[in-house]
Order: structure tokens, then sequence, then C-alpha cells
């Protein structure tokens, strides 16, 4: 990030079907995410692979997730290995409850993560019929060096 903690310049997205813009650290630093999610067994024939879709496309959108770094991981659970509060502050769940998890770099904005939690949320709803009460996000931001993508090497690590 930049000094006064932004990530530098905006810069169009033409590739982008919704047209949004997003941001590119001036020193090229990678937006590395790792995606994990949580459901109920028993839903729709695979579901997961339905919802991974849409996280990395909206990831693509608005939070300045490069084409092809997708690493996700899906997990379905018995009601014994899923545990949620219904009505936690005011916004009816249901068994129908979807949680997302995204370990990522450090950096974005508010108004990045905003428009990510909108999107994923709408897409669910609309494309795979999740009730937008039903998708719960957390984003976990670490420093780049906390990666090693293979070889036993950081390979953001300076």
């Amino acid at each position: 990030a930049e000094a006064d903690g932004s990530l530098g310049e905006l810069r169009e997205c033409p590739q982008l079907s919704l047209g949004v813009r997003t941001t590119r650290n001036k020193i090229g630093e990678k937006q590395m995410p790792l995606v994990r999610i949580a459901y109920r067994k028993g839903k729709q024939k695979d579901l997961g692979n339905k919802v991974a879709a849409v996280i990395y496309q909206s990831m693509v959108n608005t939070i300045n997730v490069p084409e092809k770094d997708n690493f996700q991981l899906i997990t379905e659970y018995d009601s014994n290995g899923l545990i949620f509060d219904h009505e936690y502050l005011g916004i009816n769940r249901s068994e129908g409850i979807i949680i997302i998890q995204i370990t990522l770099n450090e950096g974005r904005t508010i108004e990045m993560k905003k428009a990510f939690y909108r999107e994923v949320a709408e897409r669910l709803d609309k494309e795979l019929g999740v009730r937008i009460e039903d998708v719960f996000i957390n984003l976990v931001e670490v420093k780049k060096e906390n990666w090693s993508f293979g070889n036993g090497i950081a390979q953001y690590a300076q």
C-alpha cells in the first residue's frame, strides 16, 4: 500500500463485464485470496462449485484479484458441524446459510469491501436462490509474506 494507505492509482479494467474500476498497487503487489466456503449438507447439486464461481468473479470485479488467482476450499457440514445464531444483529438466517471466509493480503479500501459483500450477496440470491440474509462473509487480511505457493518458498516475501 501507498504511504497514504491507498493501493495506488485507479485504472479502467475493460475486461470486466461490469465496467468496475479497480486499483492496482504501483509496485505490482499481488492480491492473493484463499477462500473457504461452508454450508449444510443436502443442498442443490454442485452448490459449492457454483458459489465458488460467483465468489471468484466477484473478487475479480471488486477487490482487485487477478485472473487465475483462484484457490478455494468447499466444505459441507451436518447440523452438528455448522453452528450459527439465527438472529444475531437482527438478521433472520435460515438453515441455508453459507459462510464464506477469505484470507487475503491487506490493503483493500472499505468501499471495495462493501462492493464485494454486496455483489456476492446479490449474485448468490439472483443466480442460485440463496437468501441475502444467509450470506455470511468474513475477510481476514494478512501481510504478503504469510504465503507459500509451493516449493517451500515465501514467494511474496522481500
